[in-house]
């Protein structure tokens, strides 16, 4: 059914921190859209939640959610080894679904639910909300264009700088209970079978903090670029040289404890450059950063504003419009599928 302005009825799996804040509260507000079902196994969490937001029906497994007919599409944010195994039981369920990133450990493991996806037919959409933040499409649009016109000459070197900091906020207002998580909820592995087992938790970690970088720099310049070095064993600063044929980009990342957010991606031209710097993942309301510099005789600077707008709102209305229309989702899983088979090249 192709009906732009019908409901979709949609079920939420996990209702903790980031299920509340990111996703929760901004699928309340996105027009077409009602929340319908609830699946967090903490009882006194479940229900304050749905009383809070007025979600009608609740469960204690997503097992059970799947069986409610009204739930038409999922959304999933679940703990990390949790997320797989959940998505596997939407998608046999013939859910449209969305999940955090990223959406599984191991680009086998992903292969896996693509498949299922598309032999279901089903919207699948990965959390790379990036995507979605406005700055960040007026800057690809620029982008784009600077590539056709050569205004600028060639591009010469791209940096890529993910030191991050603290992206929370302070951000508070959720429902908290003393519950703990049940420890029996099915699991797949962290990493690829390849992976050194004292290693694992090391590439788990890389995958999930630096897995919007890399998708990131696919986005911009619609190609998966080759690798040419990887450093990858001093953990506080870790770097990775992608060969994109024409140019070379950097990526360095490490862990932060500045208060601060330290990321973004600076592309160099021969007479200019193109700078992306990227908020706090829970700033609400403020979108990209985005500086243009035009050499010549005047060396002008551009700061280009957009709305204030937050990047996991519009990829909740993004969803919901993509299952709507039946098109597919700029971050799709499948698209993503890349991103693993990059990473995990890294890693090797």
């Amino acid at each position: 059914m192709n009906n732009k302005n019908r409901t979709i009825r949609i079920g939420c799996v996990g209702a903790g921190f980031m299920g509340q804040l990111a996703h929760i509260q901004n699928y309340l507000e996105v027009d077409g859209c009602e929340i319908v079902a609830l699946a967090e196994p903490r009882t006194e969490l479940r229900d304050k939640v749905c009383q809070r937001y007025g979600i009608k029906r609740s469960y204690p497994t997503h097992k059970d959610l799947l069986k409610d007919t009204e739930v038409e599409a999922v959304v999933v944010v679940v703990a990390r080894p949790n997320i797989g195994p959940i998505a596997l039981d939407c998608l046999n369920a013939g859910k449209h679904l969305i999940t955090e990133k990223p959406m599984a450990a191991t680009l086998e493991q992903a292969q896996r639910l693509v498949g299922i996806a598309e032999r279901k037919n089903s919207i699948y959409s990965v959390g790379h909300m990036r995507r979605h933040d406005e700055g960040i499409q007026k800057a690809k649009e620029i982008l784009d264009k600077l590539l056709v016109t050569n205004e600028l000459g060639s591009i010469v070197y791209v940096r890529c700088h993910a030191f991050q900091g603290d992206s929370y906020c302070n951000a508070d207002g959720h429902i908290v209970t003393n519950e703990e998580v049940p420890g029996e909820l099915e699991e797949w592995p962290i990493a690829p079978d390849w992976i050194p087992e004292e290693m694992k938790n090391d590439y788990a970690w890389f995958l999930n903090t630096f897995c919007h970088d890399i998708n990131m720099l696919r986005f911009l310049f619609d190609v998966t670029p080759k690798i040419d070095f990887t450093r990858l064993n001093y953990t506080k600063g870790r770097v990775v040289v992608f060969n994109f044929d024409e140019f070379v980009a950097v990526f360095e990342g490490g862990n932060s404890t500045s208060r601060t957010w330290d990321e973004y991606i600076e592309i160099h031209f021969e007479y200019g450059s193109l700078k992306i710097i990227f908020p706090p993942n829970l700033l609400r309301n403020v979108p990209a950063r985005v500086q243009l510099f035009k050499e010549g005789s005047n060396h002008v600077q551009y700061f280009l504003q957009s709305d204030w707008s937050w990047a996991f709102r519009r990829q909740a209305e993004a969803f919901i419009n993509d299952i709507q229309k039946q098109e597919k989702p700029i971050a799709s899983a499948s698209d993503a599928l890349d991103d693993f088979r990059l990473i995990e090249n890294i890693w090797r």
